[in-house]
This record gives structure tokens, sequence and C-alpha cells, in this order.
């Protein structure tokens, strides 16, 4: 069968796409190698934070404010609670590149932040213990994204709108003749006039389908939810958060609906082959130790593990995206290697991904994500 778009990964980037393009009018299939949303990605796991002043660099603030925007008119068509504004504490020494970046991009772009010392932090939530040598800067407007439920909400709409979804059909070859794609998979063969290719850990092997040799490198990541006390915790009182400390950068969620504290570390990780078993948490004696000391040091009320998850991050070498037209076809676009922080761009991506296939261009800046900063290229 023919499709004017054929879109390569139903997770997040693919999901979203897949909603816009059908949206706007193009027949559209989405083909994905499991039955999203699933835990073979990097979207499971209930929520992410989205924060606006951006410890990653000022180029993404843009993006990332458009990706507000996009998710409140998510939230408004299904009528369903997608985020919960519980503020974003992010923690770090003063003159760290993490904070600086947060307090820069919160003054070129007038966001809302408060800078505390670590003695104002401590009186504020009482289930953070910092000590003088850091300082914290809260977000008030920041918050929670229910990740699972944006990626169902997506596929309802993109299904509303006409898309097709093609689950548990992993593509085995993609040839490009004459502007005109085809695709096969163990199944069926299917063709299209344009492709997205946004496949998480798999973007490079199919990429190489595709003459492209991009530095993607898929690492195992864990996060575990603790018992706590939820007259601290709970998520009308406690924030996401962010701290950048000597041992590692580390990321949470307060209680929501007495779920527990939930805890993972952002830098790291083993590189994995995403086609291989993926050992569970727990399985590497450093998975719940890791964990365990930032609690112990940082939040000592919560302590009591629950349990824990692994997922994949893709990792680029500078941790930035790749979001960009493939440069010897212009009917094909790439969103890959958002490198543990993208879920809550997915929104905007999705956007950009179907204004470049039917436009060639889009209105936010992605050059910053361009794949030529690659040498191989």
């Amino acid at each position: 069968m023919h499709y004017d778009v054929i879109v390569i990964g139903a997770g997040s980037m693919g999901m979203a796409a897949g909603y816009y393009l059908s949206r706007k009018g193009k027949k559209t299939l989405l083909l994905d190698s499991f039955q999203p949303p699933h835990n073979k990605g990097s979207h499971h796991g209930e929520t992410r934070i989205i924060r606006y002043a951006y410890a990653e660099g000022e180029e993404y603030v843009p993006f990332i404010l458009k990706a507000r925007e996009l998710w409140s008119d998510l939230e408004k068509e299904t009528g369903k609670q997608l985020f919960l504004q519980t503020g974003v504490l992010n923690v770090g020494y003063e003159k760290s590149p993490f904070i600086q970046n947060i307090i820069a991009s919160s003054n070129n772009y007038s966001l809302p932040l408060e800078v505390m010392e670590a003695s104002e932090v401590n009186r504020r939530w009482r289930g953070i213990s910092l000590s003088n040598d850091t300082i914290g800067c809260f977000e008030p407007t920041s918050g929670v994204l229910k990740c699972e439920e944006c990626i169902e909400a997506y596929r309802e709409l993109a299904v509303t709108y006409g898309a097709t979804i093609l689950t548990n059909s992993e593509v085995k070859e993609i040839s490009v003749k004459d502007k005109h794609i085809t695709i096969k998979t163990s199944s069926r063969t299917l063709t299209a006039d344009s492709l997205v290719v946004a496949a998480g850990a798999w973007s490079g092997k199919l990429l190489s389908m595709l003459d492209l040799d991009l530095p993607l490198h898929p690492v195992r990541k864990t996060f575990a939810w603790y018992d706590c006390n939820e007259k601290m915790y709970n998520h009308y009182d406690f924030p996401a958060f962010a701290f950048d400390t000597s041992n590692g950068l580390y990321y949470g969620f307060p209680s929501i609906d007495r779920s527990g504290l939930k805890i993972g570390r952002h830098d790291g990780g083993e590189e994995i082959n995403p086609d291989k078993p993926l050992d569970g948490f727990g399985e590497l004696t450093e998975d719940e130790a890791d964990i365990e000391q930032f609690l112990s040091h940082y939040m000592p009320a919560g302590n009591q593990l629950k349990y824990g998850k692994t997922c994949m991050y893709t990792l680029t070498p500078d941790e930035k995206f790749i979001i960009d037209l493939h440069p010897k076809y212009a009917n094909i676009a790439i969103a890959a290697g958002f490198s543990g922080h993208g879920f809550k761009f997915s929104s905007a991506v999705g956007n950009v991904l179907s204004d470049l296939i039917i436009s060639g261009k889009t209105e936010l800046d992605i050059s910053p994500f361009s794949m030529n900063r690659f040498k191989s290229i």
C-alpha cells in the first residue's frame, strides 16, 4: 500500500509527528517494532520533567517554549490533564555551567526563576538536605508531563485524523529510488513519497540502510521509586528536581498520587545493543547503590525501595539532538540522539518533522541540531 508519509518509530517523536502529519491531511502510516507506549525505548516510566530555563544551553529555550504551547494545545484537544505544575528545583554549585546556564536562560528569556541559598531550600522543603556550597534555582511554572498518557493521546488523535498504525512490525529494508521510498517488513512491502525516521535506539541501524553513519550510542539507564514521607514529598508540596552533584547528575519526581519518590541518574550508563535483552533493575550492583547514596545525602526521608525499571538513552557525542533532513534525500526527515532529555520537546519535534516533510523548512531554529556537525557526514 502507498502512503504520503511513513513514520518509522511510534514513540514520543514519531507518534507526535504522525499526529501532526495526519492532522495536516497527509495519508500517514506509523510503523513500530513493538506496541506503543511500551517499555523498549525512552518514553516509559510514567513521568518526565519539563523545564524552561535550560541547563543544557540557551539554544533549547525557544524550542521548549514552543513545546509548552503545543502540550497545552494537546490537553485542550483531548480534555486530559497531561501536565502537573509541580515546579522544578535545580541544585548545583553556583559557578557550575549547569547553574549558570539556567540563570542565563532565565534572564535572557524573562523566565520565572527563584535563586535560593541552600539554607532557604532546606527551610522551604523539609525533605531536602543541602550543604552550604550549593544553591537552588526553582522554576515555579515548570513541572511534570505524564509521558505515556501523552503518547496515548497523540495515538488516539492520529487515528482519528486518519493515520494507520502498524505495531509489532520491524523494518527489515529501506530503499529510495527517484524520490520513491520502499520499506519491507517481515510480512509487508510498503511505499511512500516521504519518510520520517524516529526510532530511538534503533535509529542508527535504520539510518545505515540510508547510507548514513551517525554517532549514535544507546546506553542502559535505570530509575526507581521509593517509599517516602508523603507529607514531605507529595506532588502538591514537593517539586520535580535535578541535582548536579560531585558524584553525578540526578533527577527525580515527587510522589504523585502516593506512587513514591522517583529518582534516576542522568549521566553515565553502560553502552548496549538494543536488539539484546536489557539487564533488569538490580541485576547490576550499582543500580540501587547509586541512587541510595544520593538519597541518603540529599533526601534522607525517602529511603525504602519499592521497585525499579530500565530504559535506554541514545547519546550523541555532544548530547545534542539530531533533527534534520537527509543530506541526499529531501523527502526524508530524521529525529534521533535525544540523549536522555528529549521527551519534553517531543510535541515541538513532531510538529517540526511534519513541517520538514511538507515544506522542507520550519519556523523554529533547528540549526544547532544539524547532522552536519559530525565530520563523518
